[in-house]
């Protein structure tokens, strides 16, 4: 077996590649375990799309998220997966983010959804060199591994550090008179992307919350200082308002906002099913939620919703 990532210069690391069977629970039961007697190896499952997790619930409640406050047992164990609506309905949509946002508390895992192959890198690069063990969830959309727009140079992976939030860099002077601030997190910013070029001036800027727990207040708290004429800031989602990050969000967001300024949502209503299950149905509801976030501060914002 050839791994070119071993042929590189100095390296010591070992790689291996497994091909798992189709057995969640089995599967990260067998992970976790090994990533806890192995903590200096990076051991990384990989869903073949987020919402098969459902499968392997009782590790995760048990182990993964409580183990730490019940036995003082972590790991670096990384669980990475497939989530983001792209019309491959209720079964190939979510990794189901709401549920380890619901159970992180404590410092007990790490949460995140990366939008560059950069953040990425130095997510995974972070998680493996950082002393604290925690295990880290990545939600991975599929699409963005072809994304022309999603894209990284060699100086962003080559150096830098994972950001746990980012600002809008195209909004420019325009940053100090702003009314509205988007805030995403996910793929859902590439959808948001395409239609905010078209507007020009005339949209709203967009950040995007990369790590998702623990909570960056700090960060944020600095990104909304840079924005001192804001009146709301709209939380935008793809999934329906009782899944995705929007309670989550809600409860952490609401606290740091300065005064006079309200949060808003945007995103699928409540659904019993994460997504539509036609493809017609889902880019309606998609194209929906994208013009009713772009069109934040073009009027006044009566009340907190």
């Amino acid at each position: 077996t050839y791994a070119p990532l071993q042929q590189l210069p100095d390296a010591k690391a070992t790689l291996e590649v497994h091909n798992s069977p189709l057995s969640e629970l089995a599967t990260i039961g067998f992970e976790y375990g090994y990533a806890t007697a192995a903590p200096d190896t990076l051991v990384l499952w990989e869903a073949q799309y987020g919402d098969f997790v459902n499968g392997a619930q009782v590790m995760l409640d048990q182990f993964i998220a409580a183990g730490l406050s019940k036995w003082g047992v972590t790991s670096r164990l990384t669980l990475l997966l497939p989530h983001g609506y792209e019309g491959g309905g209720p079964e190939h949509s979510s990794g189901r983010v709401e549920r380890f946002l619901q159970a992180a508390a404590e410092g007990n895992m790490r949460i995140a959804n990366c939008t560059t192959p950069a953040q990425y890198f130095h997510l995974l690069r972070r998680q493996a060199k950082w002393a604290l063990q925690r295990p880290l969830v990545v939600m991975t959309p599929k699409s963005l591994l072809r994304r022309k727009e999603a894209g990284s140079s060699l100086a962003d992976l080559a150096g830098g550090a994972f950001q746990t939030v980012l600002d809008d860099r195209g909004v420019g002077e325009r940053r100090a008179s702003a009314r509205a601030l988007v805030l995403c997190s996910g793929k859902v910013y590439y959808d948001l992307l395409v239609e905010a070029v078209k507007r020009g001036d005339e949209r709203p800027p967009i950040g995007r919350v990369e790590q998702l727990y623990p909570f960056p207040d700090h960060e944020l708290k600095e990104l909304l200082s840079r924005y001192p004429s804001l009146t709301e800031v709209v939380w935008t989602q793809e999934e329906p308002r009782n899944m995705g990050p929007w309670t989550f969000m809600e409860q952490r967001l609401s606290p740091i906002l300065p005064p006079g300024v309200y949060l808003r949502y945007v995103g699928r209503p409540e659904r019993a099913a994460p997504s539509e299950g036609y493809s017609s149905a889902h880019t309606a509801e998609q194209a929906r939620i994208v013009a009713e976030a772009l069109s934040a501060g073009s009027s006044p914002v009566k009340a907190r919703v």
